[in-house]
């Protein structure tokens, strides 16, 4: 029976990340954001569980990257399209196609994870933005902005909805970029070699603070310019 138990909690992941994707549909992105972050917590326990448990499987790995692309991948595309979509709409026909362009980032969420299936550089870091990141940037971004749009109609300039979508390239060529992104994993709980994690984690928190939900799509950028900077040192 235990040999079940992480498959279990991956497929419960999976559930969430369809909840979440059709909370997303129907423009309820809070609701959308919440089962995102659910999914995430399920992700986390599932690898844990396989390892406490000793019951690590090839088909364990498989499913994972399977749930992990629909809850990380294809619900904040189909969050950004959803959205996009309800100012694209009564556009031209050649302009109202762009919402679609969403998707691409669940293609390339598929591509990042099956990359990170091969790689065995990944232990202690990552190659390219983690996938969980990416959608929890996207979920808090629209869930802030159509609250936003809720309070004042109307308040956002069309230049916003065009550069959501080279933002959706972006995204896209982060996840599967050659660029070393730390992880938050320790060996040792001191200060030194560990300056950049700790960082992140004090600012994380005070941007959160500040910034609400709009906070964690910042957090995300931080971690982003981080991985960079220390990338440079």
């Amino acid at each position: 029976m235990k040999k079940h138990i992480p498959n279990m909690i991956t497929c419960s992941n999976l559930i969430s990340g369809c909840i979440a994707t059709y909370w997303a549909f129907k423009g309820h992105y809070d609701c959308a954001l919440l089962f995102i972050v659910i999914g995430a917590v399920f992700d986390f326990f599932d690898g844990m569980t396989a390892r406490l448990l000793h019951v690590s499987s090839p088909i364990g790995k498989e499913l994972d990257s399977l749930a992990d692309d629909i809850t990380f991948g294809f619900a904040p595309s189909a969050m950004v399209f959803s959205f996009l979509d309800t100012q694209f709409t009564t556009l031209s026909t050649p302009l109202s196609l762009l919402p679609y362009a969403a998707f691409v980032m669940a293609a390339f969420s598929a591509l990042r994870l099956a990359k990170f299936n091969l790689d065995e550089r990944q232990s202690m870091g990552f190659i390219g933005l983690p996938t969980p990141a990416n959608a929890l940037f996207w979920g808090a971004l629209i869930t802030w902005l159509s609250f936003r749009l809720m309070l004042e109609p109307y308040s956002l300039p069309d230049y916003v909805y065009y550069a959501m979508l080279v933002l959706v390239a972006v995204s896209c060529y982060l996840l599967i970029a050659e660029i070393p992104m730390f992880a938050l994993k320790f060996k040792t709980w001191g200060w030194h070699g560990n300056e950049i994690k700790y960082i992140f984690v004090l600012t994380s928190i005070v941007l959160i603070a500040v910034f609400g939900i709009l906070g964690i799509a910042a957090v995300i950028g931080w971690y982003v310019v981080l991985s960079l900077v220390s990338k440079r040192s």
